[in-house]
């Protein structure tokens, strides 16, 4: 089985934010030998938060990062220390210079119009999938419409929190219903396709691992390259659960175990 390129890059390794809370040393050695192993592939940036950039300078990092913000600011000259290729965080107006810049925007307030300023102004988008509270983790409905404003405005976006299964399914300690990532993939393609907020939604709640996996078999390489060209990765704090839930459902290459 070749890999599905569908899946390169997907991850980003948000190991050290909640709720993995790896130590930052465990966390980027973590991510080097994943780097040296045959999941690279697979894997997006390493993620940091701007208050924890000097642990990670003490580390020596030479592999991809993208840096979290609290909001608009200059970057710092340490920045210049490590390979960073994406900064990330709410209320970012404009491009932090030459690099892949996300704007975190809630849910309720993502339109076509306003994803339509954001790709003219050079601006990607982050929504954030869940949390620590219920009301953290959108819809079906809601998230539908957002994904589908953001195809309809060809403003490529990451998704980030919530997402570690691959299919949509209630956590049985805290009841929060959780988004698939696979799910996402399944209606990201349908919104590409030009479906409607009821199809595009319907794919999001789809319970059934069998029947997602399935879905995603059904996806061509040009379809494969559309998707991604709009649903670019997303962050989780375990690469190993992704990865995991993938092999159980047949959809990775058995040397990836």
């Amino acid at each position: 089985m070749s890999l599905n390129p569908l899946f390169l890059r997907l991850f980003d390794d948000a190991a050290i934010f909640p709720p993995g809370d790896l130590p930052m040393p465990d966390a980027v050695k973590a991510h080097r030998e994943r780097l040296a192993s045959p999941l690279a592939p697979l894997l997006g940036p390493f993620v940091c938060s701007h208050a924890r950039l000097g642990e990670l300078l003490e580390c020596g990092p030479s592999f991809p990062v993208a840096l979290t913000v609290p909001g608009p600011s200059s970057l710092s000259d340490a920045l210049t220390r490590i390979d960073l290729v994406a900064v990330e965080g709410p209320g970012l107006a404009e491009p932090a210079g030459t690099l892949t810049t996300y704007t975190e925007m809630p849910v309720p307030e993502i339109s076509v119009t306003r994803l339509a300023a954001l790709h003219d102004a050079g601006l990607r988008l982050k929504i954030r999938t869940g949390g620590v509270r219920a009301e953290a983790f959108p819809t079906e409905k809601d998230l539908a419409r957002a994904l589908r404003s953001a195809v309809r405005a060809g403003c490529p976006f990451k998704l980030t929190a919530g997402l570690h299964d691959p299919v949509r399914h209630r956590d049985p300690l805290t009841g929060f219903e959780h988004h698939g990532f696979l799910n996402v993939l399944v209606a990201t393609a349908h919104a590409v396709q030009g479906g409607d907020v009821a199809e595009v939604a319907a794919a999001l709640a789809d319970q059934d691992a069998h029947r997602v996996a399935a879905a995603i078999t059904t996806i061509d390489a040009a379809l494969a390259r559309q998707v991604r060209e709009h649903f670019v990765s997303f962050g989780t704090c375990s690469v190993s659960e992704p990865v995991g839930g993938l092999l159980d459902l047949g959809l990775l290459p058995e040397d990836l175990r």
